[in-house]
């Protein structure tokens, strides 16, 4: 018999709203968030263990009911660790940055508690940048549902169903199988090559966690159609690091908005414009994209904030005029 045990989560946080990118572009069957509750899976023991997590709490305190697939001891902890990290905390200084940048100080009032989310497995990370890469996020979902129903593990959890992706099955199987899904010929021949550096081995999540973010990059673009932008996304989501994506589409048009009035500035541009970001960079990158998602950011950015005593030093966004004169 299954039971519900109470996970206890780092507040201020709105999971809902921080979960809603799990939905907004659609139901990939791997990170299932229908407004109440988050179903996943989490690898442990050489098995996939699948949860369910209920939101409960407030803003403030907030919290997982937490119902793991297994009866073991040790896979329900897992269960309930998995839950416990789905969120990257803000760090301490991030009330400072909150006071000094006013995009994101606007921001935070209208959406608080917004947190970077993590992606633990890291087969479904990299699966999720390939299938992002050059098409629109519903289009991604799509074809992430189609490879999730044709060649994942189905578990039942709590009356929910999820799927996981085993790298040892995917990497055994021809291109052409993944590609009659509508990914493209280049799309399935690299997540074939994930799977089998997983599988044999030569990418381990525990590995490139004890590397530097450079050193994370160098590893991760070896496999065949892993770039720098994909290998940022897993510093930023699966290794909750505070990494700025600045080649990310989405990124560079929320950062043009919110701070520059342009569409789609470069990614250099992008990186000097969030560089005070400092080390609270995943969890503003998380609050600007939210912001974007909801139509909240403005092309009319607003001058900084003098700095608070003590706070640290970095270029914060130039003041600009915008041609609305707002």
């Amino acid at each position: 018999m299954s039971v519900a045990t109470l996970v206890r989560l780092l507040g201020p946080l709105d999971v809902g709203g921080s979960l809603e990118l799990f939905r907004r572009s659609g139901d990939d069957l791997l990170d299932r968030w229908d407004g109440r509750r988050l179903v996943r899976t989490v690898p442990h023991g050489g098995r996939a263990i699948a949860f369910v997590a209920q939101a409960g709490g407030n803003l403030q305190a907030p919290s997982f009911e937490v119902v793991a697939e297994a009866s073991d001891a040790a896979a329900v902890m897992a269960a309930r660790e998995a839950a416990a990290q789905t969120f990257v905390p803000a760090p301490p200084a991030y009330p400072d940055l909150l006071h000094d940048d006013p995009v994101l100080g606007r921001l935070d009032a209208r959406f608080p508690g917004i947190r970077q989310i993590r992606q633990l497995d890291l087969f479904s990370a990299l699966v999720r940048c390939i299938s992002a890469q050059q098409v629109n996020l519903r289009w991604a979902v799509t074809t992430r549902r189609r490879l999730a129903e044709a060649f994942g593990e189905r578990h039942t959890v709590s009356g929910e169903t999820v799927y996981h992706l085993d790298p040892a099955r995917v990497a055994r199987l021809p291109p052409e199988e993944i590609r009659a899904l509508q990914f493209t010929t280049s799309k399935s021949a690299s997540i074939v090559a994930v799977a089998q550096a997983l599988d044999e081995g030569r990418i381990r999540l525990d590995e490139l966690a004890s590397l530097s973010d450079e050193e994370v990059i160098a590893t991760l673009v070896t496999i065949r159609g892993i770039g720098r932008w994909s290998a940022e996304w897993v510093l930023a989501r699966t290794l909750g690091r505070p990494t700025v994506v600045a080649g990310d589409l989405g990124v560079r048009k929320a950062v043009g908005l919110a701070y520059l009035d342009a569409a789609a500035p470069s990614e250099a541009a992008v990186r000097q414009t969030t560089a005070h970001w400092g080390a609270s960079a995943g969890t503003a990158q998380a609050l600007l994209l939210h912001g974007l998602a909801e139509g909240a950011l403005s092309s009319a950015p607003a001058a900084p904030r003098r700095r608070r005593p003590g706070s640290p030093a970095g270029p914060l966004p130039s003041p600009r005029r915008s041609d609305t004169g707002a």
